[in-house]
């Protein structure tokens, strides 16, 4: 009986997200609207024909490193996201604190059905800066 009790804690305790990781997400949200969501819209969807989805979005499935770099220095080749082809040009967040980064990051990788495994931190975001 207690090996089941102690089992059921221990598989509880694993679906709950990393409490750093959570805040992260809190404070991610709020960046995002301030800077992200004019373009990306509040629900993720983007603009059709113009600016990329984030919803269910396979871009984001890209290594951390990859998804920084672009929030640093913009991007302004085309981009293909779930199938359709993108081509507006995405400017540089670089004034943006490292801590913004990675939490407007981290909540666009865990909102909208998205669920990519891993927290980005601000030393990540800081060790790629130029």
């Amino acid at each position: 009986m207690t090996a089941v009790f102690i089992l059921g804690i221990f598989l509880l305790s694993s679906f709950e997200q990393d409490p750093k990781l959570k805040e992260s997400i809190k404070r991610g949200k709020e960046a995002y609207t301030m800077y992200c969501q004019n373009c990306h819209m509040e629900d993720g969807q983007g603009m059709p024909e113009i600016n990329p989805p984030l919803a269910l979005a396979d871009y984001l499935k890209k290594p951390a490193k990859a998804l920084i770099g672009i929030v640093l220095k913009g991007q302004s080749n085309e981009v293909v996201v779930n199938g359709k082809k993108y081509n507006a040009i995405m400017p540089a967040q670089n004034y943006l604190t490292d801590d913004q980064i990675a939490d407007v990051l981290n909540y666009v990788r865990n909102s909208w059905g998205n669920k990519i495994p891993g927290a980005i931190t601000p030393a990540t975001v800081k060790g790629l800066r130029d």
